[in-house]
């Protein structure tokens, strides 16, 4: 498969537009020639070219580079959208530590001692709600009136910008999905709302509801699975948003909802996926030729270079002790990422000698991290690489060529599975399978560390979905949805900011409304303990 190029043309061609119609983001438009909407859309191929910005906010950060910004107040790394969900959903979480304290937010997001005017925070609350009013803006300017205005006829042109159109509207469904999950509410605005408008405040069961109404609205008239362009959503796509949804259902709006998830598990699973006989290849430089990618975003060291998590986890492994960048075609941090000593422990006992997803560096090093600052405490991490499964080496030794799996197959198997024990109170023989052909690819094919039907507890998913799927930006969402991430039944090491961890309140389940939002639109609350 070939990755498509994503831009932010939209950024330079609507700027001056888009600075009017995001309300409570501070947009700064980059390049010295801005073209009007007229102009920018006369152009062939422009909507397709719309969709692209849309969807290319998901990697990059502005249109001047890595460097660049379209989002004021935050730096460009502080604000790329896979980068901040990954410090959300893993850094503050047992499976890494950060080990630069002194970048902006990172102390405050991996001690769970965060408050409403961390960047981080701010990144990520900024860059949904500013793709959010990128999809708004696109379906303003491609909406039926502007095609006829614009003389647009052709039924081919007509039809394919009708399915740009419902692309977007899952990538809107899809930003206000990690609104609702990680801050429990959001400003809601839809194309229909005029300029300006200060969205009103939206909890979790409205968001809900809207995301789920939305998506299935839009969902028949998808691509069907891997029918799309690469880089493009399809239904597989728009079903993973649900399917997640409907897993952590109980969470958002107190529902049990694991019927629905399992039939969104199986309209994935037919949809053509299939395990990579080797696991790792799904993080090499190549991953985009895996058949177990439903959805990523695109990384690559050329021409859509970004600060985003691919690049962050690939340099960030590198050891400071085993200065291993050429294993893993970078450069290196030094030394910027390590491993927790609970989720090392996830992989003791013999069954995970063999495990090809144990991909723990342990040498010459000790378990326990004492002191965030010191590089050389704590087991180090081989799992990602920016070198293909053919031994080829990234063009860059700093942006790597890595997409980041934010939809994977493996997930989808984890989640039918761990839907029908919660839905049965006990676990069937096609939840064992599922599980098992699992571990047997972590093993080559042996089945020496295939699980009984006994073993099969939710306990043991919980651990399980953390060998399988570490790092992909799951483990808060998970901790959650299994009572073990506030509280104290499960502490880990700086957890509340205790070396041993501590327990922490139940109002850190979601993250503080960033201050400036709250200045910005008054029709916002901030989250309950903020």
């Amino acid at each position: 498969m070939k990755k498509i190029k994503y831009n932010l043309f939209i950024l330079l061609g609507l700027g001056l537009t888009l600075q009017s119609c995001v309300n409570d983001l501070e947009v700064v438009p980059e390049g010295e020639t801005q073209l009007s909407a007229e102009q920018f859309y006369a152009q062939p191929g422009a909507y397709k070219q719309a969709l692209a910005g849309v969807y290319g906010n998901l990697s990059l950060t502005g249109t001047g580079g890595a460097e660049s910004s379209s989002i004021g107040g935050v730096d460009a790394g502080t604000s790329q959208y896979g980068r901040v969900l990954w410090y959300l959903q893993n850094l503050s979480t047992d499976e890494v530590i950060w080990s630069y304290e002194n970048d902006p937010g990172t102390r405050e997001i991996q001690r769970n001692i965060w408050n409403a005017t961390n960047p981080i925070i701010r990144g990520m609350f900024s860059r949904a709600t500013f793709q959010v009013a990128l999809v708004n803006e696109f379906l303003r300017q491609s909406s039926p009136e502007k095609l006829s205005s614009r003389g647009v006829t052709d039924a081919q042109t007509l039809a394919d910008i009708e399915l740009y159109r419902k692309e977007a509207r899952v990538l809107r469904a899809l930003a206000y999905y990690h609104l609702m999950d990680l801050f429990g509410k959001a400003p809601f605005v839809t194309e229909s709302d005029p300029i300006n408008t200060a969205g009103p405040e939206y909890n979790r069961e409205q968001l809900f509801a809207y995301i789920e109404t939305e998506i299935n609205d839009v969902l028949p008239d998808l691509k069907p699975s891997r029918t799309n362009e690469y880089g493009r959503l399809d239904q597989s796509v728009a079903n993973m948003i649900l399917a997640k949804m409907y897993l952590n259902a109980e969470v958002y709006i107190g529902v049990n909802k694991y019927q629905q998830c399992i039939d969104k598990c199986n309209a994935i699973m037919a949809g053509g996926y299939t395990l990579n006989l080797n696991y790792l290849n799904n993080f090499k430089a190549d991953n985009h030729t895996s058949n177990e990618m439903i959805f990523t975003l695109q990384s690559n060291g050329e021409v859509t270079q970004n600060y985003g998590p691919t690049t962050v986890i690939i340099n960030g492994q590198v050891g400071s002790l085993e200065g291993n960048g050429s294993q893993f075609g970078v450069g290196g941090w030094g030394g910027a990422l390590r491993l927790r000593k609970q989720f090392v422990q996830k992989f003791d006992g013999g069954a995970y000698n063999s495990d090809v997803r144990k991909t723990i560096i342990s040498a010459n090093r000790n378990i326990e991290i004492n002191d965030i600052s010191n590089k050389d405490q704590g087991f180090v991490l081989g799992k990602f690489s920016n070198i293909s499964s053919t031994g080829a080496v990234g063009v860059s030794s700093t942006f790597v060529e890595t997409d980041f799996p934010l939809f994977r197959y493996a997930d989808v198997l984890l989640m039918m599975v761990e839907a029908q024990v919660r839905k049965d109170g006990t676990a069937n023989s096609t939840s064992l399978g599922h599980i098992n052909n699992l571990r047997e690819r972590a093993n080559g094919g042996s089945t020496a560390a295939n699980i009984s039907l006994a073993d099969l507890t939710l306990d043991f998913i919980l651990d399980e979905r953390s060998r399988e799927l570490h790092w992909e930006g799951h483990r808060r969402q998970d901790l959650i949805r299994f009572g073990k991430y506030t509280g104290g039944s499960y502490n880990w090491a700086w957890k509340g900011n205790g070396i041993n961890g501590v327990p922490i309140s139940a109002n850190l389940k979601v993250f503080p409304i960033p201050e400036a939002a709250l200045a910005s639109n008054p029709n916002l609350t901030q989250n309950t303990g903020y």
